[in-house]
């Protein structure tokens, strides 16, 4: 199949499998540039159908810092411990653990490119990923995503995680979604959380509060005598400063 692409953007693939997000790159002008798997069949798919894109193995193996810099970097890490019919071990398990080598990864390219690549990163997982060990697991999903570029950014703990959210730091965004799988085009039963980063500017302008809407959630707070968490303040301040 022919392919045309339309932007001048590269992806990399780790946990490929059978080179789903690949494909969606491709269907989207998107240009994949390389791919990690380990599993012989998936390697197989992906090699005939898109034998450009360069294969790179195991992922603990692979150094951030020496492969081709890419736009985007997506990552489906093994689901087995976060899903409510597995393990339930956690990211402490040796198979969904494996997430932290992605982070080390991303974080080793943009210390290799001053910061320029990737530009967005995206995740893809089961919606046990919320419930794991009562949440704390996808607290420290967003925690690792945040520290890609701002190691001082500390996630609060929550009782229950919504099935949408967003963080937004300085020139950065981590936004993520439950939303139906599809498998060309068509609706299955299962969900799946898809979470983004994206580090090229941070979230679109209507998401900020202004300078007097800050203003005034720190003002009330003030005269009610209501003390907000130090992370909340802190950012409430700089936003007021900057806008």
């Amino acid at each position: 199949m022919d392919y045309k692409l339309k932007q001048n953007l590269t992806l990399g693939s780790l946990f490929s499998g059978s080179g789903g997000f690949e494909l969606a790159g491709l269907l989207s002008g998107i240009k994949p540039v390389w791919a990690s798997e380990v599993e012989p069949f998936p390697i197989r798919v992906t090699t005939k159908r898109m034998p450009f894109v360069e294969h790179l193995g195991e992922i603990s193996q692979i150094d951030g810092g020496a492969i081709e810099p890419v736009d985007i970097i997506t990552f489906g890490s093994p689901c087995q411990d976060l899903s409510i019919a597995g393990t339930k071990k956690g990211l402490t398990g040796n198979r969904s653990g494996l997430f932290y080598e992605a982070v080390r990864i991303i974080k080793e390219m943009r210390e290799k490119t001053n910061g320029r690549y990737p530009k967005y990163i995206v995740w893809e997982n089961v919606p046990g990923a919320f419930s794991s060990n009562k949440g704390e697991d996808f607290r420290c999903v967003l925690e690792s995503i945040c520290h890609i570029a701002d190691e001082t950014v500390s996630v609060p703990s929550v009782k229950k995680w919504q099935y949408a959210g967003e963080i937004v730091g300085d020139g950065y965004s981590v936004a993520w979604r439950m939303l139906d799988a599809q498998y060309w085009g068509v609706p299955q039963r299962r969900k799946r959380i898809y979470l983004v980063a994206d580090f090229a500017g941070g979230s679109a302008g209507k998401y900020y509060l202004s300078q007097k809407a800050c203003l005034g959630i720190l003002r009330r707070a003030s005269e009610r005598g209501k003390q907000l968490p130090d992370v909340l303040k802190r950012a409430l301040e700089r936003q007021a400063a900057s806008a």
